[in-house]
């Protein structure tokens, strides 16, 4: 955890408030609520990972374990197909 992250809970416990940004949650959609594709692959690759705290670092491991199921499954359908397209005829191949 980041020294930034550490004082900003000490601060929020010494103010008797929760150890949670409540505001980063305000800012938008919580990554655990945006579907998988480009918004949250944006989202992730912006995000501080030294300025998470725990509770949001876990949330960013599961949105991006979400993301990555998401982009295997499209790698697997794109596979599917190639696989079962019809081959060209042999004098199509390597004629250039």
């Amino acid at each position: 955890m980041s020294p930034g992250v550490v004082d900003f809970l000490f601060r929020r416990l010494v103010a008797g408030e929760p150890a949670e940004d409540v505001q980063w949650g305000k800012e938008g959609a919580a990554l655990a609520a945006v579907p998988p594709g480009a918004e949250l692959a944006r989202r992730l690759a912006e995000t501080d990972l030294d300025a998470l705290t725990p509770t949001e670092l876990f949330d960013y491991v599961r949105a991006a374990q979400r993301l990555a199921a998401w982009a295997e499954a499209l790698r697997e359908t794109a596979v599917g197909r190639y696989c079962s397209a019809p081959s060209a005829p042999s004098g199509e191949r390597g004629s250039a």
